[in-house]
């Protein structure tokens, strides 16, 4: 049976909800201590930095920024989110929940790996209770933010057996399955663009057509 290999932002969290607003208030701080030039921002250029370390975010949304206020917009970003999940405010795409429990039910080990911070998995584990359908968690920051497609070289020492499936929205996860010859399933419902998933596999556009987008990678067709 096959280990399917799971980006969380954009693929099972609907992070928009509660990243925009906590994006928006670090720019405000930023702004009002004249770090960084007022500016007004679109969906889709907040919704771009979905998916990188919070430390690589910040580097490429503003490289001119001191180090100590790039990490203190990072900081409040994090703490606005975790202050937005324990609101309510957060949810996982319709349909999310269930097609984890069907894939489960089905026999497949699901692997958690985002370029996330511990404390970011364990709040979200912890709220949505994540850990009913994962049966391991990687985060990004456990290996100091090296490439995914790196990290899964550190983890496939972990005694994991079989194939694997890449399952994500940005081009980090289908990185991750072109670099290691695996194959991949892009989530065109996610964050990332054409573009970014042009070598996935395939390429569904809402959660709901996993299972028989795996069924169709499994069969060889």
């Amino acid at each position: 049976m096959k280990n399917l290999i799971f980006d969380y932002d954009g693929t099972i969290h609907n992070c928009m909800k509660i990243y925009k607003p906590s994006f928006l208030k670090a720019c405000e701080y930023l702004e009002q201590n004249g770090k960084i030039e007022k500016n007004t921002y679109t969906d889709k250029q907040i919704s771009y930095w979905l998916g990188f370390s919070g430390d690589d975010m910040w580097r490429m949304f503003q490289p001119n920024l001191e180090q100590e206020w790039r990490e203190k917009g990072r900081k409040l970003i994090g703490q606005e989110m975790a202050m937005h999940l324990d609101n309510g405010d957060a949810s996982l795409f319709d349909g999310a929940e269930t097609v984890l429990s069907e894939l489960k039910s089905k026999g497949y080990t699901l692997i958690f790996l985002s370029n996330c911070r511990e404390v970011y998995q364990q709040r979200h584990t912890k709220k949505f209770g994540l850990d009913r359908f994962f049966d391991y968690f990687y985060c990004a920051e456990t290996y100091n933010f090296i490439p995914k497609y790196e990290i899964f070289h550190k983890f496939i020492k972990n005694s994991h057996e079989g194939d694997f499936i890449v399952i994500g929205d940005r081009f980090h996860d289908i990185e991750t399955a072109v670099k290691n010859n695996l194959k991949s399933v892009g989530c065109a419902y996610g964050y990332g663009n054409s573009d970014e998933l042009k070598n996935a596999d395939i390429i569904i556009n809402d959660i709901s057509e996993l299972p028989e987008a795996l069924e169709k990678l499994e069969g060889g067709h």
